[in-house]
C-alpha cells in the first residue's frame, strides 16, 4: 500500500513564492558567475590599473611603498606576485623603513658632526672617522645627499724647469715612494699661490715614512735661498750617520751649484725625476693638490700675510691631526711616535 506524503497548509509554497526563489536563484549564480571571472581576471592582471603595472621595474623599497599603497584594493598575494616581490622582502622594507630612517638619521649627525670639524674629509676618512662596522658606500651616499663633497680646482702647475744649467743628478727613487725608516726617503718641490695678483712660493721637505712635514719655507721668489733655508730646516733634524736621499724634478733652483754642494757636505744623496714627467715625484704633486683643495680652493684671502698664517696652520694640522688611512688612521706625528715605541 503506498502512502501519499502530505505537506501541511502552512508549509506549502505558492507560485509566486517559487517565482521568487528561482530568480533568487539565478541572481545568485550570475553574481558568482560574475566573481568568478573578475577574479579570474584580477589574478591574469587583466584588470590591473597603471598605477599597478607601474610597479614592476622599481627598486624593491619603490614596489613595497607601491604595493602597501595598493593594498586596501587588491589582494596582498596578486600585488606581490605582480611586483615580482617576496613576502619577506614585501615586510622587510615594510616594518624596516622607519628603523632605517632613524638609523641614517643618526649617522648623518655623526658625519656632519665630523664634516664641520674636518670639511676636507672625504667619504673615506669620514668612514674611518666613524669606526668599524659601517660601510663606506654608505656613508659615500649620505654625504652626497647632504651635500658635502669635498670640490677641488685645477689650476697652472707652477714650473721652474730653465733646461740643464748644471749638474742632473740620477733618479734614484724610480718611483718607490716607501721607505721603512724615517729620514731614509725626502722629497721636495715648488708650488705656487696666487693672491690679488701677488705671488707666494711654498717649499716642503716630505719623508716618506710617514708622509710629514720636516720642513718648509714660503717666499714671495722662487730662488736658491728659498730652497737652501728649506734644506738647512731639514738637517737640523738629522740624527749621526743618517744620509737620506732628496728628491726632486730638474727645476733651476736643484741645478744650482752651492744647493747640490750643501747637500754634498751633510751626505745627503740628490735625486731627480726625468725632464718633464711628474710622475717620478707623484706623492709630493698629490700632498700639493690636497693642500690646494683643503685650505686654498674656494677661500678668500686678503693678502700674503694672511695667506702665509693659514699654511703654518696647515702644516701643523697635517702632521698633528689629519689622520690617514695609510697610516693605520694615525696623523704623521702619531704614526711616527708609535713606530718609535
Amino acid at each position: 500500500m503506498r502512502y501519499r506524503r502530505i505537506t501541511p497548509k502552512t508549509q506549502r509554497t505558492t507560485c509566486d513564492e517559487k517565482n521568487t526563489l528561482c530568480q533568487n536563484a539565478t541572481a545568485t549564480e550570475n553574481r558568482r558567475r560574475t566573481l568568478t571571472l573578475k577574479n579570474s581576471r584580477i589574478r591574469n592582471g587583466e584588470c590591473l590599473p597603471k598605477k599597478v603595472s607601474a610597479i614592476r621595474p622599481r627598486k624593491n623599497e619603490e614596489k613595497t611603498n607601491a604595493v602597501q599603497e595598493l593594498r586596501p584594493d587588491y589582494p596582498l598575494d596578486l600585488l606581490l606576485r605582480y611586483a615580482n616581490l617576496a613576502r619577506s622582502t614585501f615586510f622587510y622594507h615594510l616594518h624596516g623603513k622607519d628603523k632605517t630612517r632613524d638609523d641614517n638619521a643618526s649617522l648623518c649627525a655623526q658625519i656632519l658632526a665630523i664634516k664641520q670639524q674636518n670639511p676636507h674629509y672625504g667619504y673615506r676618512r669620514v668612514t674611518k672617522q666613524l669606526g668599524e662596522g659601517i660601510n663606506h658606500k654608505r656613508v659615500q651616499r649620505l654625504i652626497q645627499v647632504m651635500g658635502l663633497q669635498v670640490k677641488g680646482k685645477r689650476q697652472r702647475k707652477y714650473y721652474s724647469y730653465r733646461g740643464e744649467v748644471g749638474n742632473i743628478a740620477p733618479n734614484h727613487l724610480q718611483r718607490d715612494f716607501h721607505a721603512t725608516v724615517p729620514h731614509q726617503k725626502w722629497l721636495t718641490d715648488i708650488t705656487e699661490f696666487k693672491v690679488k695678483g701677488d705671488k707666494l712660493y711654498f717649499s716642503p721637505i716630505l719623508d716618506c715614512y710617514n708622509n710629514e712635514l720636516i720642513a718648509y719655507q714660503c717666499s714671495r721668489h722662487p730662488d736658491g735661498r728659498l730652497v737652501k733655508q728649506m734644506v738647512l730646516q731639514a738637517i737640523a733634524r738629522l740624527a749621526e750617520g743618517d744620509s737620506p736621499i732628496l728628491h726632486s724634478d730638474q727645476g733651476i733652483q736643484y741645478q744650482m751649484a752651492s744647493y747640490q754642494q750643501l747637500l754634498a757636505e751633510h751626505h745627503i744623496v740628490q735625486s731627480m725625476s726625468r725632464k718633464g714627467n711628474c710622475l717620478d715625484n707623484a706623492a709630493m704633486e698629490s700632498f700639493f693638490g690636497r693642500m690646494k683643495v683643503e685650505c686654498f680652493y674656494g677661500k678668500t684671502f686678503e693678502n700674503i700675510e694672511e695667506l702665509e698664517s693659514v699654511i703654518k696652520e696647515y702644516v701643523r694640522y697635517y702632521n698633528e691631526e689629519r689622520i690617514q688611512l695609510k697610516l693605520n688612521g694615525l696623523s704623521p706625528v702619531q704614526y711616527r711616535i708609535q713606530s718609535l715605541k
